[in-house]
């Protein structure tokens, strides 16, 4: 049959009419804003697209330093100024600020809460707009509105003036911003009547700690749309007025404009880890003909398609308006560092190629991204079920890590080592890929690296963490040091490191065996069990050991800190998900059920976490607390001691009480979002779908909770569909009666995740009572 060319036009105006309108319902429920009291630098970006490097952002108090390296600075609801809007953001990665400015001349930011100290200005949030790949907001103390859009690798500002011969523009280069820690070199310059270009070096925290020597480094290059009538230089100490370049700490341009009234300037800078050359090829291939207007046009276009992929209905707003600002997250964190033509940064100065495809495209892009430590219950299994490009990704990273330093290395800032937590999740992430179908990478390099990851202790780099991996496999878990240190004998994190390296030990083995490494899986399942060396049967919890074998003394189980990193005892006995059957079985069902219940009783009264406390560790003494990594998959563990219509109840609850829609509630008051985790959370868990064991098993299943929306359905990323449906859903209305999985009755609380991918429909009958007997015969799949 031949079809018109005006039928086509026709049909593709419907098709793209359609799709538009219903990705452009979406937008409207992301609101960035969410949880920004206390949240962290790489946390608000909203001119950014997904995974971008270009990620632009009003900053408060961006320029105050970070001395411990990872607290809470860029934007905070509690302000009432910002500094300047800055290009980078990523963990430990943070520089290149411009401000807009007007009449005298002042070249520091100025103090938070003392007017006209600098060139910040106040601002009021009913003149502030902030959307997925657009900012705006009037600075009053000028009467300037700034916006800000981005592609991948291209900032792009507008700023409309008042009318003034006074009008300016600074650009702040050799500045602390947020994580980037000392600036140690830096320069700007104008080489002609509007480009300019320049760098800026720091040496970061976590750098310094995790991979000494190592540095930072971030290049730009860009142009103003309007030629500016002056160009002054700043540096630490000065301004100089007629100058056209800087360098050092401090450097900087200003930019001086006569404006009509309402007259807008804007700016392109393109962005790269690699070189100035770089920046500009990526300006020129990504922008070259783009306009303010049709940049963020087109950033909001992929924004609605990338969000699109997972679409829910029900009859509360606050609740798709959770789940598209945490997915909105999910999709922000972890930007590429890759540039159009492959380069990457390497961690020794040199700069890396990516390979290209058959097509001629490149295979994947090399990323930025904070440690991986808890992702497994939130971003990968997200990742594996609609954006598996990004796992890949992931993947392919850690790989060329691998390939250059001999280690993986949990945290990656420009391909240095950023950890943080000193345990190194890769390989279970890497293994969770491959047991998930991702396989598009070298399979033995992989595995190589997947075993050294677990088993390797000779010369290992302090960066790639699990600096006491020797005493683990020597003993069967790690001995717990008094002092606050980790090395070879033990570590004063012994009893969180024990049940970490069980978990990986497990997701290893069971690539080992996938992969007919029969040796290999003997010893590495055996390690699996190290956390029954540190169960304390008297008290049916975890407990520390010594390197005698001695259970430590003035044991306190809601200590943190002492034996547990980010956590205490009661929280991290239920860190067994390689086995949960195993540890329900070591505490008893009934007490299991009965111990794990009571505490989300008690927490529920505690907001699930720190309570109202704005502080990322306000949970960690807590008996559980959402707020942080180690306890994520803990309310899904009565699917495995028969009493699903517990994981049906605690799970909705988490997700109606612990997150919220404000600024100060929303990942809990202040908690910790690292890059998208709590918020992937709540994606898997309004959907109903998690996998306690994240993804580690030879076959891995996902176990069924209580979907928050009457029907989602999910773009599965295999290119099938997955429709879940919830009837009689309702806030009361939380605890399955019946489900059938493609019209057929469904007994378990639980599917193996290749049956699921294949797409279908999943249909659960919700009421307001448990029914204790679905989904309590066959649990799911324990010690495979």
């Amino acid at each position: 049959m031949r079809i018109g060319f005006k039928s086509i036009l026709i049909l593709h105006f419907f098709l793209v009419t359609t799709v538009t309108s219903f990705a452009q319902d979406l937008l409207k429920y992301v609101n960035p804003n969410i949880g920004t009291a206390h949240s962290r630098w790489f946390f608000y970006t909203p001119a950014a697209v997904p995974y971008g490097m270009a990620k632009l952002a009003p900053s408060t108090n961006g320029s105050y330093g970070n001395l411990q390296g990872w607290e809470a600075v860029g934007y905070d609801t509690r302000h009432n100024s910002i500094e300047g809007f800055v290009h980078f953001h990523e963990w430990q990665v943070g520089g290149i600020s411009f401000m807009p400015t007007a009449g005298t001349l002042k070249t520091v930011p100025g103090e938070l809460d003392k007017a006209g100290s600098g060139y910040r200005s106040t601002f009021d949030r009913k003149n502030e707009v902030a959307q997925p790949g657009y900012y705006s907001v009037i600075l009053d103390d000028f009467n300037i509105k700034a916006e800000l859009t981005a592609t991948k690798r291209v900032g792009f500002h507008r700023y409309t003036f008042p009318k003034s011969n006074s009008s300016r523009i600074i650009l702040s280069i050799g500045n602390v911003q947020g994580e980037s820690g000392p600036v140690t070199d830096a320069a700007v310059e104008m080489i002609d009547d509007v480009h300019f270009q320049g760098f800026v070096i720091t040496y970061p925290k976590y750098v310094k700690t995790y991979d000494e020597g190592g540095r930072v480094a971030m290049y730009f290059y860009g142009a103003p749309n309007k030629k500016p009538a002056e160009v002054g230089a700043i540096s630490k100490d000065a301004a100089v007025a007629n100058q056209k370049s800087a360098k050092g700490i401090g450097a900087g341009l200003y930019l001086n404009y006569r404006t009509s009234a309402n007259e807008s300037v804007e700016i392109k800078v393109g962005l790269s880890y690699t070189s100035i050359a770089n920046a500009k090829l990526n300006l020129e291939t990504e922008a070259q003909q783009l306009t303010f207007a049709s940049a963020k046009a087109a950033a909001q276009q992929e924004w609605k398609s990338e969000l699109g992929k997972l679409n829910v209905s029900g009859k509360v707003e606050a609740d798709k308006t959770k789940f598209y600002t945490g997915l909105y997250h999910a999709l922000l964190g972890r930007g590429i560092a890759s540039d159009v033509n492959g380069n990457f940064p390497r961690h020794d100065g040199s700069i890396g190629q990516l390979p290209k495809d058959a097509q001629g495209k490149f295979s994947y892009n090399f990323m930025n991204t904070d440690a991986i430590w808890g992702g497994f219950w939130n971003l990968t299994q997200l990742w594996a079920l609609s954006y598996p490009s990004h796992y890949s990704d992931f993947v392919h990273t850690q790989l060329e890590i691998y390939k250059e330093r001999g280690w993986f290395g949990d945290g990656i800032a420009n391909s240095n080592f950023v950890s943080g937590v000193g345990t190194n999740f890769v390989g279970l992430a890497i293994a969770g890929a491959y047991q998930a179908g991702i396989r598009d990478y070298d399979l033995n390099l992989a595995y190589k690296a997947v075993i050294g990851n677990e088993l390797g202790y000779q010369n290992r780099l302090v960066g790639s963490g699990k600096m006491d991996t020797k005493s683990f496999i020597s003993k069967g878990y790690v001995p717990y040091l008094d002092a606050d240190k980790t090395d070879s004998t033990g570590s004063h994190f012994s009893g969180s490191h024990t049940l970490e390296y069980s978990y990986s030990a497990f997701a290893a083995a069971q690539l080992a065996k996938k992969m007919g490494k029969n040796e290999d899986y003997q010893k590495l399942i055996q390690l699996s069990d190290g956390w029954r060396l540190i169960f304390d049967q008297s008290l049916k919890l975890v407990r520390p050991k010594t390197a005698d074998g001695k259970f430590i003394d003035q044991f306190n189980p809601l200590e943190a800190w002492r034996g547990f990193q980010e956590g205490n005892a009661t929280q991290y006995t239920f860190y067994v998900p390689q086995n949960p059957q195993g540890l329900i079985q070591q505490i008893g069902k009934t007490t299991f059920n009965e111990r794990l219940n009571n505490i989300f009783e008690t927490s529920q009264k505690n907001a699930f976490g720190g309570g109202k406390t704005i502080d990322a560790f306000a949970g960690i003494q807590s008996l559980y607390n959402h707020g942080n990594q180690p306890n994520l998959h803990i309310s899904w563990l009565f699917n495995y001691s028969a009493a699903p219509w517990l994981t049906q109840k605690w799970t909705r609850a988490i997700c109606d009480e612990f997150y919220g829609t404000e600024s100060i509630h929303g990942y809990g008051y202040g908690q910790d979002e690292d890059q998208g985790q709590l918020g992937s959370w709540y994606v898997m868990a309004s959907l109903g779908l998690f996998d306690v064991k994240g993804l580690t098993d030879a076959r891995p299943t996902i176990q069924i909770g209580s979907p928050m929306f009457d029907r989602s359905v999910v773009s599965l990323g295999n290119g099938k569909r997955l429709t879940i449906e919830a009837k009689n859903n309702s806030k009361s209305n939380v605890y399955v009666q019946s489900a059938t999985w493609n019209g057929k009755m469904l007994s378990k609380a639980w599917l193996y995740r290749d049956e699921l991918m294949k797409g279908g429909h999943l249909t659960l009958i919700m009421g307001n009572k448990p029914n204790k007997t679905w989904g309590v015969n066959v649990p799911p799949p324990s010690n495979q």
